[in-house]
């Protein structure tokens, strides 16, 4: 009996020892998933292959689990729109790292490749950049250039990298290139002086894009974020581009832990502007250095340098001109004789630092530093003499008027913005902390003078019996110093629930400027659901509150001195404008055609208060410089994107919009109030020709309210007309993937295109501002003044 209890002893302890032993015999196996970009691929599954054990990666990429230990475990990585990728583990034992790497899921059918697409659970997408190598853009392939076909974006000037979102001015659009914010310059008047967008095509690596609702991370800016980053190349690498237009050269290096990244470009727009019907000399030249360098001391340790200097130079002399305009029943002719000439420069210095040093797997911290500076001057004297007749064969047509003026301007502009910041992540459990904060410095010189002086009918105006007056004169002379503190902390986390995944971003601001004494909090949240039942829908719910601290131009107020000259005081009583976002949208994925589609659609409401009221001088904002009323943005965004050709991504957008602002009691619509607009982006290729691709872009939008000068739209108003617009191109392969030489010249590139655009194919005059002239009753007349009409353009493209 002793014996048979001892035996029963030793077995169970023998059992016990075999399951701790078989508890002890687990592999740990964690690491990050990535896609092609080296981005994180959240929702990725992760299995143990022959098992139920698996997980899923997290915003991050980030997975960890748990599994036996055999003679071979076989770790399968699978996600939607990406190939399986597997790993075998021969007799694994302790803690094993895999971050595989996934490629987008590729079905060949002979030359065409089908894909599939990625869910969107917050407001930012992702814009594919592919996209802007072959695109027809007279901005050389820029990616403001795409995002002008996306919706609820518009861009009413092909001369200009700016655009506009859901009704929100130019200057509330935040750019950041690699998690540091950009800057413009602040005295441009229109698109013809702005040159080059700062963001350089040849050097980007991603692109991400939000038209409002983004998190906490972002800075004040009330209508759109735009979140670019460079690439570090590899090995060695470059680009080469060149056109009618002008060139660019990119060229990168990748040593051990050391890699850099250069990029020039030049542009002359001679050529282009010269189409425009205010003829006249144009010689435009823009110049544009940018550089990222990496060094990587340790896979914890990573310091950057980003650099640009753009050199923009900006002549014209204005040749004569002769204008008809009206209806077909009421045809007016302006005609106007020139003299004189303009000069303007605007040189732009910035440079920032960054050293990431990471914890672990789910910690890091980021130091940054970068500096901005702005040299701009703009100086011109023209003078004209002008006509304004009722058009008629020389017997029939009446004079309304004749006149003289004479526009004079010495404007100069110094701005040193200084930032200093720290960033940091922290990954706990499921919820993934993101927090920072950052001072800014801003030093500003401002020296200014520029007047009017018009003769209209024979007496100059003002019409004064004793002396003679200009019509319109100002003067600004301010130095500013000012300081402007921020921080933020956000939290985003996902929830597996029986009924689907629910990912929760929640995060604040916190703001402070020395100059008007302002603190802001601004709190901010979105949320993403993915049902179960339907794993083609994903739904998003956003909403906050946003402030925008005025930059410099915006709280320069006009002030009157006892002469009716006008004169710039800073106005230190100026509060943030704050704009209350609330999106709902979402997007559905299917199938048509045996091809892959996503429909996207967004409703969005934003009340505006402590509005600064400002008007458009064609892209020229002449801001009040104080918060003058309240008011409304409202509509809805879709958009519907797939390969309509197979293998080839296009898209249509339709947005409908409405707008307004109460001025003094006056309901009136923003100036920026589009009601309508339809984008198309179309590509396509020849199936007997394969390398021979053709891509067509296209815009239908409402024109924007317009006033006179020194008005505003509470006192009178009118609408442009629509502005209508088609580019095509064709680009020829004569290198790529398939067909690459094995000797020669060509034989050293990866791909050489060839293209031809036909800018406004359709030849249509799109009005981009006016001319204003007063008859001899003192009735003003809207003269329009014309963009580019139909251009072509021939175009090269190299990658080694």
């Amino acid at each position: 009996m002793v014996k048979n209890h001892v035996n029963f002893k030793i077995l169970l302890l023998a059992v016990c020892l075999l399951g701790a032993l078989q508890a002890a015999a687990q592999v740990k196996i964690s690491g990050k998933v990535v896609d092609e970009d080296g981005k994180p691929v959240e929702f990725a599954r992760v299995s143990i292959t022959g098992t139920a054990i698996g997980t899923t990666t997290d915003p991050k990429g980030l997975y960890e689990l748990s599994a036996p230990t055999r003679d071979s475990v076989m770790v399968q990585f699978d996600c939607l729109g990406y190939s399986t990728v597997k790993r075998l583990l021969i007799k694994p034992t302790g803690s094993v790292t895999i971050n595989p790497k996934l490629y987008k899921k590729a079905m060949e059918l002979g030359e065409v490749k089908v894909t599939e697409f990625k869910k969107q659970t917050n407001t930012m997408s992702d814009i594919d950049i592919n996209n802007l190598k072959l695109t027809p853009d007279i901005n050389g392939g820029s990616v403001e250039g795409v995002l002008a076909t996306q919706a609820g974006v518009s861009q009413k000037n092909e001369m200009s990298s700016q655009y506009m979102v859901r009704g929100g001015a130019y200057d509330e659009n935040s750019v950041y290139i690699n998690g540091i914010e950009v800057y413009r310059p602040q005295l441009v008047t229109n698109g013809q002086q702005e040159g080059l967008s700062i963001i350089n095509p040849d050097m980007v690596r991603a692109v991400r894009f939000s038209t409002g609702g983004y998190n906490a991370e972002y800075a004040d800016k009330m209508s759109s974020v735009l979140d670019i980053t460079y690439k570090e190349p590899e090995a060695f690498e470059g680009s080469l581009q060149g056109s009618l237009q002008g060139g660019s050269l990119a060229l990168g290096t990748h040593t051990g832990k050391f890699s850099m990244l250069h990029g020039v470009r030049y542009k002359r727009n001679s050529s282009m502007l010269g189409s425009l019907e205010s003829k006249g000399e144009y010689d435009p030249q823009y110049f544009d250095y940018q550089t990222l360098i990496t060094l990587s001391p340790s896979s914890k340790f990573k310091v950057q340098v980003l650099g640009n200097i753009a050199l923009n130079n900006y002549r014209f002399t204005p040749k004569d001109r002769e204008t008809s305009f009206g209806t077909s029943t009421n045809v007016k002719s302006f005609k106007v004789y020139f003299d004189g000439q303009e000069k303007d420069k605007f040189q732009t210095y910035f440079g920032a630092l960054t050293a990431t040093y990471k914890f672990g797997k789910s910690a890091d911290l980021t130091l940054l530093a970068s500096g901005y500076q702005t040299n701009e001057l703009v100086a011109y004297d023209i003078h004209g003499e002008y006509w304004l007749n009722e058009a008629g064969d020389g017997n029939t047509g009446g004079e309304l008027g004749v006149g003289k003026y004479h526009e004079h301007a010495r404007n100069r502009l110094k701005i040193n913005v200084y930032n200093f910041g720290l960033k940091g992540n922290l990954g706990l459990g499921h919820n993934n902390f993101t927090y920072g904060f950052n001072y800014r410095k801003d030093d500003i010189y401002d020296r200014s003078r520029e007047w009017q002086w018009r003769d209209s009918a024979g007496y100059s105006l003002p019409h004064l019996p004793h002396e003679v007056n200009v019509i319109y004169s100002q003067r600004s002379t301010n130095d500013l110093n000012t300081s402007r503190f921020s921080a933020f902390v956000q939290d985003t986390w996902k929830l597996y629930m029986g009924a689907g995944v629910l990912s929760v971003n929640v995060g604040a601001r916190l703001s402070h400027w020395d100059f008007n004494k302002e603190t802001l909090v601004s709190p901010r949240m979105s949320l993403g659901y993915v049902p179960a039942g339907n794993s083609r829908l994903s739904l998003r719910l956003a909403g906050g509150i946003y402030y925008q601290q005025p930059f410099y131009k915006e709280y320069r107020q006009q002030q009157v001195d006892s002469l009716g000259n006008y004169y710039v005081a800073l106005n230190n009583k100026i509060k943030s404008p704050r704009s209350v976002h609330v999106i709902l949208g979402g997007d559905y994925t299917f199938r048509a055609m045996d091809r892959p589609f996503k429909f996207t659609t967004e409703l969005y409401y934003k009340h505006l208060s402590r509005i600064i009221s400002y008007e458009v001088d064609n892209l020229k904002l002449n801001y009040t410089g104080y918060n003058g009323g309240n008011g409304y943005i409202a509509g809805i965004d879709m958009k519907l994107f797939g390969q309509f050709v197979e293998g080839t991504d296009s898209w249509i957008s339709f947005s409908l919009m409405k707008t307004q602002e109460d001025i003094n009691g006056v309901k009136v619509p923003l100036p920026t109030d589009q009601r309508y607009s339809v984008a198309l982006f179309f590509t396509d290729y020849f199936p007997n020709l394969p390398r021979l691709k053709f891509s067509l872009k296209g815009v239908l939008s409402d024109g924007l309210p317009t006033v006179a000068p020194n008005k505003t739209r509470a006192n009178s108003w009118f609408r442009q007309p629509a502005y209508k617009r088609v580019d095509a191109g064709l680009s020829f392969a004569l290198v790529d993937k398939e067909h690459r030489p094995a000797t020669g010249l060509l034989s050293n590139f990866k791909s050489v295109w060839i293209g031809l655009d036909v800018f406004n194919l359709l030849d249509i005059s799109n009005v981009s501002s006016y001319y204003w002239v007063t008859d001899v009753n003192n009735i003003q007349y809207a003269v329009p003044n014309y963009l580019t009409r139909r251009q072509l353009n021939v175009r090269l493209s190299m990658t080694f």
